[in-house]
């Protein structure tokens, strides 16, 4: 739902080339407690208003010199990527009122002026389109759960995968390289044991924020669960620039953590899979990777090693 103070605090654009009527809305829209209303007298203005401040509303009169409300409405469709233009047009001349509807207005209003029909008209238009944005920005956050891990906020299996198919496609394409660097903590289950979970999420969190700032935009830092995460690495020049990855990951992570007052140190491991040599699809890249792993936890960890023997 939408509250009553949601809707009186929206932003609102008037767009009248005539300065009383702007001056007669905005009268209107002050008594009935609206707070956020700006106007503007020259329509050629409304695409860089409305582009930098995305008004909930656009009150907007259809006749006016030089560039009419029809013109403007076309301008705006091409910055409403959702494609929900929240206008209501003011026209004079009831000919137009199926025109400015087709063209994207969501409503009208006719002069003279109503009073009350205006403000009716204003708040049923604003509460649906913040209804729209509470729906589009619920859809968002699902998505956002649906491909995240809900306590680092980095990627989770689901996009991992998506991300790796989409990467395997590209090196084959172009006859390149990608790469996986599957790692673990080493002595994370001490960490629980000794200062409890509540500790262990938070070095987990820490270890997230390490990873992510440690690789490339380009890259995919993801959590499989528990203290498991890999690193999609799609644009790959060498192996040496995958392995000065895993050094500088590997480095990163092994200096000390504050938990909350106590200071901890862990090591990493971490099993490197390339593309094609350690696997030609997303579930063989990883499971190698993932042997690789094992190898470099049995070489006295806080190391790397690439998959000694791969099956693809």
């Amino acid at each position: 739902m939408v509250s009553e103070p949601e809707i009186r605090g929206a932003k609102i654009l008037i767009v009248d080339d005539q300065e009383q009527n702007i001056l007669l809305l905005e009268h209107m829209l002050a008594a009935a407690n609206y707070t956020s209303v700006t106007s503007t007298t020259d329509p050629y203005k409304v695409y860089d208003l409305h582009r930098q401040n995305r008004y909930d509303l656009i009150l907007l009169d259809l006749k006016m010199a030089g560039m009419d409300g029809f013109q403007v409405l076309d301008a705006l469709k091409e910055i409403e990527s959702d494609g929900y233009l929240s206008v209501l047009v003011i026209t004079a001349n009831p000919d137009c009122k199926l025109r400015a509807l087709q063209s994207g207005a969501k409503d009208f209003v006719s002069k003279p002026f109503d009073m009350a029909e205006v403000l009716a008209r204003v708040h049923n238009l604003l509460e649906v389109r913040l209804l729209h944005h509470k729906a589009q920005a619920y859809a968002k956050r699902q998505e956002f759960r649906a491909l995240h891990d809900p306590l680092t906020g980095l990627a989770n299996r689901r996009l991992l995968v998506e991300r790796v198919s989409q990467a395997i496609i590209h090196a084959k394409r172009n006859k390149g390289i990608m790469a996986v660097v599957y790692l673990d903590l080493d002595g994370f289950r001490q960490i629980n044991n000794t200062l409890g979970h509540d500790a262990g999420d938070l070095l987990l969190k820490l270890v997230a924020a390490r990873l992510a700032a440690a690789v490339r935009q380009e890259d995919t830092v993801a959590r499989l669960g528990g203290d498991e995460f890999v690193i999609a690495m799609p644009h790959v020049n060498s192996i040496e620039g995958v392995e000065l990855t895993a050094d500088k990951v590997i480095k990163a992570l092994s200096q000390p953590y504050n938990l909350e007052g106590t200071e901890v140190s862990v090591t990493a491991s971490a099993g490197v899979g390339l593309y094609p040599l350690h696997g030609k699809d997303v579930n063989t890249l990883l499971k190698n990777a993932d042997t690789a792993l094992l190898e470099a936890k049995h070489a006295n960890k806080n190391t790397y090693r690439f998959p000694m023997r791969a099956d693809i």
